[in-house]
């Protein structure tokens, strides 16, 4: 069963997170655009309390890039969407954190825009929020499909 927690719950420890992360990834690669994406950044989101962090580089660095996060405790996420322009890495760190690596000015830079668009709605975190709840009994296949197919409906807008 799927569990979110609100906001008060979750949130100090993933922009706490956030923070130490940021610190690592920028001495690390100084150059790179490194963003808090997720319902973690947004204040009224429910959330299974993970964090989620979007770093993107130019295309001459990207691979180059993902091998040096492997020394922060990251490893590739095994059977997900990979491309020459997108990494989904996940930590090794017992703390939750799945950073999404792309390359600047490509289409998965729609993490950036989805967050910004819940920023900018109440209307849309509330069913955001109501999805999830509507999700606790769902599978984590099917609960990914329905956060897939608004999160299409989001980047429409």
């Amino acid at each position: 069963m799927l569990h979110f927690y609100e906001p008060t719950e979750y949130q100090p420890k993933c922009n706490a997170l956030y923070e130490t992360y940021h610190r690592q990834l920028f001495r690390l690669i100084p150059h790179a655009k490194i963003e808090h994406i997720g319902s973690s950044v947004n204040p009224k989101s429910f959330s299974k309390a993970d964090l989620d962090i979007d770093v993107a580089v130019s295309q001459n660095e990207f691979e180059h890039s993902i091998s040096q996060i492997k020394r922060l405790g990251f490893q590739e996420k095994l059977n997900t969407f990979r491309t020459l322009h997108l990494c989904m890495l996940e930590s090794q760190n017992n703390d939750d954190v799945a950073i999404q690596w792309d390359v600047t000015g490509s289409e998965f830079e729609s993490f950036i825009l989805f967050r910004d668009r819940l920023r900018a709605s109440v209307d849309l975190v509330e069913q955001y929020n109501l999805l999830k709840l509507n999700s606790v009994f769902l599978s984590m296949n099917q609960y990914r499909e329905k956060k897939s197919q608004f999160i299409r409906y989001v980047l429409s807008l």
